[in-house]
């Protein structure tokens, strides 16, 4: 994306920062959606290798990330692109890493969409009114799931 040309583009926004700092001010209007089915993380336990983890809903529905970007429109462009904004794992899921993405219930995903929310109102939503840790799961996952060359189901079952 145009906003990312002198470092690496990112991949999420700290929703500390996401409405007010520099670096995203400019596309903080342009919300979106991410939907997931999960997300991995992986967690150094003092072994050879990171142990992953799968995190998921406890009743297995997608995932609906909060995110913003230079989303596709009228004006299509090389530039194109979003990040998901991340939350302070505080209260949950620190165990696995000290950030998380910000998820919206469906209501609340479909104001955050909604182009007449004001951005002091989505800005709001972000900080405040993302699910708790409690709504999901995580378990520890075969190692193999690091490489690309492994697939299928079997890679993301709880050992």
């Amino acid at each position: 994306p145009h906003w990312a040309t002198d470092r690496a583009a990112p991949i999420n926004a700290r929703v500390e920062k996401v409405a007010h700092g520099p670096f995203f001010r400019q596309i903080w209007p342009h919300r979106a959606i991410c939907p997931i089915d999960n997300w991995f993380e992986w967690v150094d336990e003092g072994g050879p290798k990171k142990q992953p983890y799968l995190i998921k809903h406890r009743n297995g529905s997608p995932i609906l990330c909060a995110s913003i970007g230079q989303l596709p429109g009228h004006d299509r462009s090389e530039h194109e692109g979003f990040v998901i904004i991340t939350a302070d794992s505080e209260g949950g899921m620190v165990d696995t890493h000290d950030r998380r993405p910000v998820v919206l219930a469906p209501d609340l995903a479909r104001v955050w969409l909604d182009p007449a929310t004001p951005k002091e109102r989505a800005e709001q939503m972000a900080l405040h009114q993302g699910e708790s840790a409690n709504s999901f799961k995580w378990f520890r996952i075969s190692t193999a799931v690091g490489n690309v060359r492994n697939q299928g189901p079997e890679l993301i079952q709880p050992l």
